[in-house]
């Protein structure tokens, strides 16, 4: 056999390789590696933490059920150590070198990791942006019900902006107007405060007053 024609063997060789790995390359990588995840990686489902027989490392460092550290040790020892006390081995940590698993009641923890969820998301305020709107030559029985009606939304916990909107001419006297904001603030002073001073923007000034905590 010369040596052009093993040559052109091995570039004909060289060439259907390269066909085939554009080919099938990105599919036969993506296929070992979901084989690779289901036979090796722990199977845990969505968020859920590796117990028992689903945990596949040989060794693993385990805390006990009262929080003591009990050393690395064979994760079948210390599965028989949480089967002896009627619990689980759960893998806390999967990423430490060797894992770190908890002997524990897993249900108990679920269940009570649900019931913080719930108080946390009970306790969670939801807070609103009420809005208020003035005119710079408002009068004194209006603009006494426009703030009472901020104490309110304040008292609740939401935030307020108070808006004072000048038309034509009253853009000349934008002194009027700041001082009907100030009072305005002045009255909801004991509830709220402003974020920063009062602001223009475009024809109006704008305040945004947050609850006293």
């Amino acid at each position: 056999m010369s040596g052009k024609y093993k040559l052109k063997l091995w570039y004909n060789f060289y060439i259907k390789l390269v066909e085939f790995v554009n080919l099938y390359g990105g599919w036969f990588i993506s296929f070992a590696f979901c084989i690779y995840k289901k036979i090796w990686r722990c199977p845990t489902i969505s968020k859920e933490l590796a117990i028992n027989d689903q945990i596949r490392d040989k060794e693993i460092r385990v805390i006990s059920d009262s929080g003591e550290q009990l050393g690395i040790m064979a994760a079948k020892d210390a599965q028989i150590m949480a089967n002896n006390k009627n619990l689980d081995l759960v893998m806390i940590s999967p990423n430490a070198a060797p894992p770190v698993c908890k002997i524990m009641d897993y249900g108990k923890h679920k269940y009570e990791q649900s019931r913080k969820e719930k108080e946390a998301r009970k306790n969670q305020k939801t807070v609103t942006i009420k809005e208020v709107r003035l005119r710079p030559g408002i009068e004194a029985n209006d603009l006494n019900t426009k703030a009472n009606n901020a104490i309110k939304f304040l008292k609740k916990g939401d935030k307020v902006k108070v808006e004072l909107r000048f038309r034509g001419r009253e853009l000349g006297h934008k002194d009027i107007g700041k001082e009907v904001m100030l009072k305005f603030i002045d009255i909801v002073k004991e509830f709220g405060e402003p974020t920063k001073a009062p602001a223009f923007e475009g024809n109006s000034m704008v305040v945004m007053i947050d609850p006293k905590k």
